[in-house]
């Protein structure tokens, strides 16, 4: 009996890359529109973290060991701000920002 099993690269797939399919999705004006306004809220409270930290004078791993984890734990809630890729939980940020001297204040507008 023959296998139908291709080798690897032979087959056509109808699955898109992730690239493709975020191309496709950024088409759409409404997905648009919500990632810019998720970009630029992300990106004011990354500008926020930044200048709280730099205003201390702290390193990444100094704010690490601050909060109690480690230096790659702050370089990817920074990243992730960045990329907007995952939103850091309160406790996360005001840990974060108790590091660097500050408090956090949420404000509803």
């Amino acid at each position: 009996m023959k296998s139908k099993l291709q080798k690897p690269g032979t087959r056509k797939s109808n699955m898109l890359t992730h690239k493709q399919l975020e191309k496709k999705l950024l088409r759409r004006p409404g997905v648009k529109a919500e990632v810019e306004r998720l970009e630029q809220e992300e990106g004011g409270l990354l500008d926020a973290l930044l200048k709280a930290r730099y205003g201390a004078g702290l390193t990444q791993a100094q704010v690490a060991e601050r909060m109690g984890t480690h230096a790659p734990a702050v370089a990817r809630l920074e990243r992730a701000l960045a990329t907007g890729k995952h939103s850091p939980s309160i406790a996360t940020l005001r840990s974060y920002v108790k590091a660097c001297g500050k408090k956090l204040v949420l404000r509803v507008a």
